[in-house]
């Protein structure tokens, strides 16, 4: 009797682990968010400047380029790519738009030309994965080192100071109820996130990145077809790093070639983090901004704390092995 209540025992334990499991399996958002919470908690309890509305406002500020730049990161991870390039790409922009406005061009016109030149250079990189079959992260990591010699080309190495006026506009400061400081760069944030959102879940387009990510074969065999959906993830990807450059203007008040030399990784880690799967066909929007977030939060917690800078890049690091790790585990168990 007392072998089969323990046997009945462990298979129910068994049950509701594997329950939990495929919980997250379907909902790879439960994880990041508990993760979100925690880390706000900690550091709330751990120090006394952390858990306040300015703070809170800051941190949102200081994630709102690595956090568009994930925001198309996203789109191609979903398809089983990476994008090594795209910070790359947005810093050409930012010295595009900046030496067009100073020589002449409208801001207007200028802007536009940006996110014209963004897109353009993302596509390529759409264009080799697909007409010539190289792996993405070959290509990218070939334009990263192509845009990094451009954009040092262009600038002659040097910096330039942003004009102010459509450029800077980005990072005009509003406040809610007199209180809460935000941007006009968080709300152009939101509003991409909230876009891409809708067009990911609700539209035939985003169903087709999925299946891409999931099982092209499969996807082929359905009548989608995969090249074409390919190239335009990197085409609307360089969209939004265009945009991230503009915001990028309205963060700093000098286009330096130099910038935002870890904006690649950073904007991965906010991916991988926000529990979009590395192998494609899962995840979305949702997970990277709480991923975006949590990298933010996890910097200034323990910069609050005192931690040395080489700690935190150690604990960002554990955190993106462990997510990877929790990833192909639900999908094993999946």
């Amino acid at each position: 009797m007392t072998t089969t209540t323990s046997s009945a025992t462990g298979t129910l334990g068994r049950s509701r682990a594997d329950g939990v499991r495929r919980t997250f399996a379907r909902y790879p958002v439960l994880g990041p968010t508990a993760a979100l919470v925690l880390a706000i908690i900690v550091f709330s309890v751990s120090t006394t400047t952390f858990f306040n509305i300015d703070n809170f406002s800051l941190i949102v500020q200081q994630s709102v380029v690595i956090g568009t730049l994930a925001l198309g990161q996203t789109l191609i991870i979903l398809t089983a790519g990476i994008d090594l390039a795209n910070a790359a790409i947005a810093v050409f922009g930012t010295l595009l738009l900046t030496r067009l406005t100073i020589g002449g061009t409208p801001s207007a016109v200028a802007i536009l030309l940006g996110l014209v030149a963004c897109t353009v250079v993302a596509t390529v990189s759409g264009l080799l994965v697909t007409r010539i079959k190289l792996p993405p992260f070959i290509v990218t990591l070939g334009m990263l080192a192509v845009m990094t010699a451009v954009t040092n080309l262009y600038s002659g190495g040097t910096t330039y100071p942003v004009p102010d006026g459509l450029l800077t506009w980005l990072g005009t400061s509003l406040y809610l109820f007199g209180r809460v400081q935000f941007t006009m760069g968080m709300i152009l944030a939101a509003l991409l996130f909230v876009l891409m959102w809708f067009v990911l879940s609700k539209t035939a387009w985003g169903r087709h990145v999925y299946a891409v990510g999931n099982e092209p074969e499969a996807a082929r065999l359905t009548g989608i077809h995969i090249d074409r959906t390919l190239v335009s993830v990197y085409a609307v990807a360089g969209v939004i790093y265009g945009f991230a450059a503009w915001m990028a203007l309205g963060r700093t008040p000098t286009a330096d070639p130099n910038a935002y030399q870890t904006g690649n990784l950073d904007s991965i880690t906010a991916v991988v983090i926000g529990g979009t799967s590395l192998f494609g066909g899962r995840g979305g929007v949702v997970g990277t901004i709480i991923g975006a977030l949590i990298v933010a939060i996890l910097r200034s917690g323990l910069t609050q704390m005192g931690i040395d800078s080489n700690y935190q890049n150690l604990a960002t690091g554990v955190l993106v092995i462990a997510a990877v790790a929790f990833d192909q585990a639900t999908r094993r168990r999946g």
